[in-house]
């Protein structure tokens, strides 16, 4: 009877406590999501920068760094102010007169500048160049080598500590010494291009390139020892895998392969002409590579009689080595099994070239620098190598036909930017 009685009155007092339940149900809940939400998140550990971004960075510092470097050394004389005293005339061989030295270290600024622009990541900004606004007596200023050191500190510090310890070094002081730091720099860049990926590699061999034809006119306008500018070219080995089976397509090495097998490097955002055009292959690289290296073979066979004396000399042994780089150019598309395009027997040439064939061959030279480009951008390994050596090498021509490639030969000039007001 007792057990009965008790039930009832639960069953009473049941549905008048029911809503206390539930508001205590509620403030657990509004408790426990404060308590979750209060609860401070563990932050993410920042991913590794990838190759390709820490060689960013580590080209960036130690062009600005060089850019420094440079910007001390001096420019030319302006109106009503003294000439720079970095590069006088007693460091300068007998005849040659101290402007052009401040001309060549002026041209190396300008280059640097234009390059460190090029390697600023998107939302980066460089600060004004270093040495910009001097003072009557040609020393820099307080406030642009201040600009100079933050920006190579940015510039380290986005790139890592191979980077810092090249930003920590010593600047160079002399015109020698910025010759052999220029061509180190160089060398490194075009290093590194052969590791990065696809618009990245475009660029940093664009920088190296460039360097190393930079180091080599500022020791020319300085009178300092002139640097080794080359790469070597790799010994190409390999075949088209499909050569096991004897068939006489891959015999001859002429088997396409399709645009979809070959694989698309990695976009490059904020990088100024470095991407390759979409649906752009390595075969259709060394396609294009191929055509060009005929025509400008075309080229030289008709410029060699209208040259004498050196010119002529020149010039002959330049056509030999185009025939070397279209052999070359024709087996590394047999190894990617790609088909060779065929040898026209002539290519148009236009009245000025016939007029003035040594310009017209720098003309020609300069051309074939984004061709190249492309193939760094979609190849790798001994293409890539290949491409690079080849980059550097039809820049060093353009320059014996005074042909200036730029301060990014290889790269689309129409989308590089602007080049800073002397």
């Amino acid at each position: 009877m007792n057990d009965d009685t008790r039930e009832k009155r639960w069953q009473d007092r049941f549905p008048r406590l029911l809503p206390r339940y539930a508001l205590l149900a509620c403030l657990a809940l509004v408790v426990v999501s404060l308590g979750v939400v209060l609860t401070p998140a563990r932050p993410r550990e920042s991913a590794e920068p990838s190759f390709s971004d820490q060689a960013r960075g580590a080209a960036l510092a130690e062009t600005v760094r060089l850019l420094d470097a440079g910007s001390h050394l001096g420019t030319p004389a302006r109106e009503g102010s003294a000439a720079p005293s970095a590069v006088r005339s007693t460091d300068l061989p007998e005849g040659k007169p101290a402007d052009t030295g401040n001309r060549a270290v002026e041209r190396a600024v300008t280059l640097l500048t234009t390059q460190a622009q090029a390697l600023l990541a998107p939302g980066q900004s460089l600060p004004d160049a270093p040495g910009a606004s001097r003072a009557d007596s040609g020393e820099p200023s307080a406030s642009a080598s201040a600009s100079a050191g933050a920006a190579s500190a940015a510039a380290a510090s986005a790139a890592g500590s191979s980077a810092a310890a090249s930003s920590a070094a010593p600047l160079p002081a002399t015109a020698g010494q910025l010759v052999t730091a220029l061509a180190d720099s160089g060398r490194q860049r075009l290093a590194d291009a052969a590791v990065a990926d696809g618009g990245m590699a475009r660029l940093l061999a664009a920088v190296g390139t460039a360097q190393l034809l930079e180091a080599s006119a500022l020791a020319a306008g300085t009178g300092t020892a002139a640097p080794p500018a080359d790469v070597a070219f790799p010994q190409l080995s390999g075949a088209c895998p499909t050569a096991s089976t004897g068939s006489g397509a891959a015999t001859t090495g002429t088997a396409p392969r399709a645009a979809a097998d070959s694989p698309q490097p990695p976009d490059s955002p904020g990088i100024p002409g470095a991407s390759p055009a979409p649906g752009a292959t390595v075969e259709t690289a060394l396609a294009a590579v191929a055509r060009t290296e005929a025509q400008t073979i075309y080229g030289y066979q008709v410029a060699l009689p209208r040259l004498d004396g050196d010119a002529a000399k020149s010039a002959a042994e330049q056509l030999a080595r185009h025939g070397e780089l279209l052999s070359s150019a024709e087996s590394l598309s047999r190894q990617h099994c790609s088909a060779v395009p065929p040898r026209e027997a002539g290519y148009a040439l236009g009245p000025s070239f016939l007029a003035s064939p040594a310009a017209g061959l720098g003309s020609l030279e300069t051309a074939a620098l984004p061709v190249y480009g492309d193939l760094v951008a979609l190849s790798d390994g001994e293409t890539r190598q290949w491409a690079i050596a080849a980059l550097l090498d039809s820049g060093k021509r353009a320059v014996v036909w005074g042909t200036d490639p730029g301060a990014l030969p290889g790269l689309d000039r129409a989308a590089l930017p602007s080049l800073p007001a002397n």
